[in-house]
């Protein structure tokens, strides 16, 4: 549910019913001649390349301030950026065009695109399922850097960012001013910083090596939330409603524009009029 490898499960999903969509098509055309099925093949791929291209460009597009902020994010095509209906519609006038003198591959590559679609709105479905039988925030105990304890479920009745990470993982120390700067710009959010694994001391002195200022960092030396909530690697970040109800999940490097994404759609959290209230 929460992601492939370094891909989030939306990127994986994309990635599946577009393989299925070209093996469709290619199917259908099993019969038609070999020159025709080389042409064939090169338009389906060459479709779903434009649109995978048009999909993540619209989306960068939508989301320029915080590309633009970090140039890196620009191919970190895990965070699963994608338009998948200005993907759609960018493969759809591609193919279209390139068969304007072959009208028989047409029938075919139109199958192939409906099917990949029809996948991908059947896996979108089985994500919104699995989250809603996804375990609530969990009721964890764990401490601050000084010692105390904190519930966790002394947080609800806010949205929440619960983050798991650690100081030796690569991917969470670059993640971790974008979550710091996020933390500033949702006043009304509360971001879980949970340490898994290591001791106060590592924590203090990696936080302050870094500049980074949290609200609520908090130790979890057992990695109990990574067992109670399945997270198979770090980071993982998921997002819970007032409620407590998981509404989304990420795992790997989160990208600024992904986050003001997931909050945005999820939790409607909008940015720093977000602090003023304009």
């Amino acid at each position: 549910m929460i992601g492939l490898g370094p891909f989030s499960a939306k990127t994986a999903a994309l990635a599946t019913a577009a393989i299925i969509a070209w093996l469709v098509a290619r199917y259908l055309l099993r019969k038609t001649d070999a020159p025709s099925r080389r042409v064939a093949a090169s338009v389906l791929l060459d479709a779903l390349f434009v649109g995978l291209l048009a999909a993540r460009a619209v989306y960068v597009i939508r989301w320029w301030p915080e590309y633009a902020a970090r140039p890196w994010s620009f191919v970190a095509i895990g965070d699963g950026g994608f338009n998948v209906w200005a993907g759609a519609l960018a493969a759809l006038a591609w193919g279209l065009w390139r068969t304007r003198r072959h009208r028989t591959q047409r029938r075919p590559m139109l199958a192939g695109m409906a099917v990949g679609l029809a996948i991908w709105g059947v896996m979108l479905t089985g994500m919104s399922v699995a989250l809603r039988d996804a375990p609530p925030l969990p009721s964890l105990t764990l401490s601050s850097l000084d010692g105390r304890a904190v519930a966790l479920d002394s947080h609800r009745g806010q949205p929440i960012v619960m983050n798991l990470w650690a100081s030796w993982c690569p991917p969470c120390r670059r993640e971790m001013p974008v979550l710091a700067q996020a933390q500033a710009d949702y006043p009304g959010m509360r971001f879980l910083m949970i340490n898994q694994g290591e001791s106060a001391q590592t924590v203090a002195e990696f936080v302050q090596s870094q500049g980074l200022t949290f609200d609520h960092l908090l130790l979890d030396p057992q990695s109990a939330a990574m067992q109670a909530a399945g997270a198979r690697a770090l980071p993982t970040t998921l997002y819970f409603d007032t409620n407590g109800r998981l509404v989304e999940a990420h795992l790997g490097e989160l990208t600024a524009a992904r986050l003001h994404d997931t909050l945005h759609r999820h939790l409607q959290q909008t940015p720093a009029t977000r602090k003023t209230g304009k």
